[in-house]
């Protein structure tokens, strides 16, 4: 049985990353240190082939999910079109894909040490719910990384995400349009930097058409479908006031809140309109079906497998930021 490069930094009393910067052959080792780990890996039986894997191609690219409060489901509509991007992308390019769960508890920072130390060549990391501080564990790894549907100010990484501000601008716009009323917004219990964008994006359509934003009635609804119909519900229930049309921080609040209007026996569109955002399948067989923004969700796990890609052949980096632009699909909600 081959040792891995944790038992031969114990074996040597070397730290981890000393090791696995001798075995990568990454700076920051001496080159005497670097001759003595990969004497004694040849020793007691190092794989090498997950170096070659690493640094020649064909190797194994990480697809992790970071889950912190529940805003991201892994078998959604949403994630699986990320992932069937990604998946095409490395499946052409020859990598292996593999893909994994990180849950922000207890266990986290052993989770993102043990990718260190696994046969990955480079990691997409999916960032929704992620702050800059989650990410300070990530920062450690020598390998390369890009972000997607996130951007973090500070982190020096690529990232692969929405143009949130423009989709919820062209709904927003598109609502009041329609209307010509004061649109309320479902906005997600939930703060991540996706909905904090699509919130600019909604108070600046709100704000060109001239309407004072404080105008705008407010509902806090959980992200999801049985989450946002229990929570209108009870908005409903305590008689709070109702807005004319609302814009939803995604297809599943905007989901469960008409069903909570129509059980309380609210006509849509006629008494209230509804507009959301994803373009989720769901959305198009609803009754109404939801005018939404569409993401190209398989798009965007494309380009970031192939940024990541040149990112591992690259002589140099320089970070980019890549937004993808969405569009209005028009449906009967409005």
């Amino acid at each position: 049985m081959s040792i891995t490069a944790k038992e031969l930094a114990k074996k040597m009393k070397l730290s981890e990353a000393a090791v696995s910067m001798a075995l990568n052959g990454k700076p920051g080792v001496s080159t005497e240190t670097r001759r003595q780990v990969m004497e004694a890996a040849e020793k007691y039986g190092y794989d090498f082939t997950r170096i070659s894997g690493k640094n020649q191609g064909g190797g194994t690219i990480y697809f992790a999910l970071y889950r912190k409060h529940g805003a991201i489901v892994s078998d959604t509509p949403f994630y699986s079109e990320l992932s069937e991007g990604i998946q095409s992308k490395c499946r052409e390019k020859g990598y292996k894909l593999n893909i994994t769960c990180l849950d922000g508890d207890d266990t986290y920072e052993k989770q993102v040490e043990d990718i260190q130390y696994s046969d990955c060549a480079g990691l997409i990391l999916l960032g929704t719910e992620m702050q800059p501080e989650d990410f300070a564990p990530f920062g450690r790894l020598n390998i390369p990384i890009v972000l997607l549907d996130v951007y973090l100010p500070h982190v020096k990484r690529d990232c692969v995400l929405i143009n949130n501000v423009q989709g919820a601008y062209l709904a927003a716009d598109y609502l009041i349009t329609k209307t010509k009323k004061q649109p309320g917004y479902l906005r997600s219990a939930y703060r991540i930097s996706n909905f904090e964008e699509r919130a600019d994006g909604f108070y600046k359509a709100v704000r060109t058409h001239g309407m004072s934003s404080s105008k705008s009635v407010v509902h806090a609804l959980t992200p999801s479908v049985d989450g946002a119909f229990a929570d209108m519900m009870e908005v409903i229930d305590q008689g709070e006031e109702l807005a004319p049309c609302y814009f939803a921080d995604n297809d599943l609040i905007a989901i469960g809140a008409m069903k909570a209007l129509q059980k309380s026996g609210y006509r849509i569109p006629k008494d209230i309109a509804v507009v959301g955002f994803d373009n989720l399948p769901m959305s198009s067989y609803i009754e109404p079906s939801l005018t939404t923004i569409h993401v190209p969700k398989r798009y965007m796990g494309e380009m970031a497998a192939a940024r990541l890609i040149e990112l591992l052949h690259a002589a140099q980096f320089v970070p980019i930021k890549l937004e993808v632009n969405t569009n209005l699909v028009k449906r009967r909600s409005i």
